[in-house]
């Protein structure tokens, strides 16, 4: 997790194109809940293998970008 967030703003080839919720929540400071709540309304995208929900790291970035006009 720690990897992720660290990497966040920069591209790698052994970047995680997934990671689970509760890692997705902690990298944008947000509770599971209120991530969830994201994912319903289209901010973030996610996909479910098996019994888990995996959301894309790719979203995350993107939902930043957008929320600081690119400047991150």
């Amino acid at each position: 997790m720690k990897a992720l967030a660290d990497g966040l703003g920069t591209k790698s080839m052994n970047e995680p194109y997934l990671c689970s919720v509760s890692d997705a929540a902690k990298m944008l400071g947000v509770g599971r809940t209120k991530l969830y709540d994201m994912i319903a309304k289209g901010e973030i995208l996610s996909m479910q293998i098996g019994t888990r929900r995996l959301v894309k790291v790719a979203s995350i970035r993107a939902l930043i970008e957008r929320l600081t006009g690119g400047a991150a």
